[in-house]
């Protein structure tokens, strides 16, 4: 039983620090776009809309994919 408590009690503790890592991801994001990044127009169009699909992924408490997605807006940011 104790066993359960800890499984539980630490799927509760990861998937609030991956609720709290996507909006440091967002404000990462738009402080590099804040920066005016030397990217294509390609690029910066890819960016925002990694970031625009992070952020509802984010909202609709899909939070793993949220971390994926603006995972690859900082790649191609380099950051």
């Amino acid at each position: 039983m104790r066993k359960i408590f800890i499984l539980l009690g630490s799927l509760i503790i990861s998937t609030s620090a991956l609720a709290f890592h996507c909006p440091a991801d967002m404000k990462k994001i738009d402080a590099a776009l804040a920066t005016n990044p030397k990217l294509t127009p390609e690029q910066l169009s890819e960016v925002k809309k990694l970031r625009a699909e992070g952020e509802t992924l984010h909202k609709a408490g899909k939070h793993q994919d949220s971390v994926d997605m603006l995972g690859k807006a900082m790649k191609i940011l380099a950051i």
